[in-house]
């Protein structure tokens, strides 16, 4: 049922985010500017990967470890659990949760480059909608939409101030970004480092699914 979730990429790029794809054959990539991964239906090859790296030199690659060829680089490897949402979340929304509009990009930008820095990009705002809950008129959590197919969509970016950690902005946000996805007909799905066992709970305590692992290799040309 959700088998394209195993090249999540490759299927994004090939649907609903076909306007960002750099196509290199069998291998597809986003836009630099917007996200620096990519992924192939079946295995990344040296060939697409050189023809990225001319553009790009540190990116990922989601899924099957790629065939590098002669292409010399240190090649890391993070695992990720993914999950999917069947079901909206039933929980009372006690926060105003606003969306993040063209007003708001300079403030999400300097809040997720505080936080998450490594996979958010000059347009990565552009794949999806944002949301955001204030706090004293500043941004104290956000979170968003990142992969999209034409019938899934990849919760993404949450992110709380570490100032306001345990009061459930996370929970609420992740709750009301996938009551949207669904809304749109669409189900939604997100990845988790393997590591993260505290965010691993929250999910599964709003009901979702653990499908399975993914891994993303890092490459740096």
């Amino acid at each position: 049922m959700y088998e394209k979730l195993d090249n999540p990429v490759y299927h994004s790029l090939n649907e609903y985010h076909e306007k960002f794809c750099f196509n290199f054959g069998d291998t597809k990539f986003y836009n630099p500017e917007v996200a620096s991964f990519g992924g192939a239906a079946e295995l990344s090859t040296e060939k697409a990967i050189t023809e990225y790296a001319k553009i790009c030199n540190d990116f990922l690659i989601f899924g099957a470890k790629p065939d590098l060829g002669d292409f010399k680089t240190d090649l890391s490897r993070l695992v990720c659990d993914q999950y999917v949402l069947e079901t909206p979340v039933q929980i009372d929304l006690t926060e105003e949760i606003v969306e993040l509009k063209e007003e708001n990009q300079k403030e999400l930008m300097a809040f997720v480059m505080k936080f998450y820095p490594y996979y958010f990009k000059a347009r990565t705002p552009e794949l999806g909608r944002y949301f955001g809950i204030f706090k004293d008129g500043k941004l104290a959590a956000v979170t968003g939409e990142r992969m999209q197919m034409n019938d899934m969509t990849e919760v993404s970016a949450v992110i709380t101030d570490t100032d306001h950690l345990g009061k459930g902005l996370a929970k609420q946000l992740v709750a009301f970004v996938s009551g949207k996805i669904f809304e749109d007909g669409k189900t939604p799905f997100l990845h988790v480092a393997e590591s993260n066992t505290g965010a691993k709970i929250l999910y599964e305590k709003l009901g979702f699914m653990h499908r399975g692992k993914i891994n993303l290799w890092g490459v740096k040309s």
